[in-house]
């Protein structure tokens, strides 16, 4: 499985950052950075939370 991001839809709310760290932090304009694309089994559900509290829909997740 594979973490996808759009620039253009991020708002920079941060929920992705705090529900995954390990897999999402923002840059300097206060954008979406995925610092793991790929996620391991035992990542999923963090990841999934980050995806579903995104307000923006900036995020999600396809298979690889």
């Amino acid at each position: 499985m594979k973490i996808n991001a759009d620039l253009t839809k991020c708002q920079g709310y941060a929920n992705c950052v705090m529900a995954a760290p390990e897999h999402f932090d923002l840059d300097d304009r206060s954008l979406v950075v995925v610092l793991q694309e790929h996620i391991d089994p035992a990542d999923l559900v963090n990841v999934e939370d980050a995806v579903l509290s995104c307000p923006a829909k900036a995020i999600w997740i396809t298979e690889s």
